[in-house]
């Protein structure tokens, strides 16, 4: 199955990731992407970049050879409100912003209530637009009061294939749950191969497995098409502008 877009990938600037940008990019295009998120991580992941490097991500250009470049981030979530580590104003000038969990980002060692209304409250944020690798047990969350909240708030949650290799060990049986579940409840998903190096761009074939195993179709596979990621980003940055502007 061919996916247009793989909105969750790491260069250089991620500390333990291997590939530049360009290099991202054309590999992205070899396996015939049409668009990639560059989401390297934020500020408390050791090794990650600095405040500066978010905040001249506006020197990327839009479009490298046939493939579109989005501006994001994969922010750590750090505390049981849902706080992200990096600044309102970084943020706001980000085409995309992946929320998760992270070892080491000053949030380990939490009981799965805490983690569970950290996590809802970043999928409020309007803000964030997709709650990455939601399946890894070491940061456990009900995964049945994800996927209603990700329903409630128009969000997408992800299937990460690098879950199922060497990262995130335990994590497939939670991640077939939350693929049933959102499978039921309609919910969209995201497949996305969490790229580290150039070689694994648009590596989405385990996390298809698991989605299609779960009843999940083309239709609720956000990043299938690049017009659904566009129509995607596109209405929550109309109504996180409406929400500001009181007209909701």
């Amino acid at each position: 199955m061919l996916f247009e877009a793989d909105l969750h990938t790491h260069t250089i600037a991620s500390g333990h990731a291997y590939s530049t940008v360009k290099e991202m990019a054309a590999a992205a295009e070899k396996r015939g992407l049409k668009m990639i998120a560059i989401t390297d991580h934020g500020l408390k992941m050791p090794g990650g970049p600095h405040e500066y490097y978010f905040g001249n991500l506006a020197a990327l250009p839009r479009k490298i050879g046939g493939v579109e470049i989005l501006r994001g981030v994969e922010a750590n979530i750090i505390d049981t409100e849902g706080h992200l580590d990096l600044p309102e104003r970084l943020l706001e000038e980000l085409d995309i912003v992946l929320a998760g969990f992270h070892a080491l980002t000053g949030f380990d060692g939490r009981s799965v209530e805490e983690y569970t209304r950290a996590v809802l409250a970043a999928i409020a944020n309007p803000r964030v637009h997709l709650i990455v690798h939601p399946g890894n047990p070491e940061f456990p969350v009900d995964i049945e009061k994800l996927v209603l909240a990700a329903a409630s708030e128009h969000k997408a949650l992800e299937i990460n294939n690098n879950s199922f290799s060497v990262s995130r060990q335990g994590s497939l049986p939670r991640c077939q749950l939350l693929a049933k579940l959102a499978q039921r409840h309609k919910v969209q998903v995201a497949l996305n191969s969490d790229a580290h190096i150039f070689t694994s761009v648009g590596n989405f074939t385990r996390a298809w497995q698991v989605a299609r195993s779960a009843g999940i179709s083309e239709d609720q596979v956000m990043n299938k098409t690049v017009d659904r990621v566009k129509e995607y980003l596109g209405w929550h940055r109309r109504h996180r502008e409406a929400v500001q502007e009181g007209r909701v």
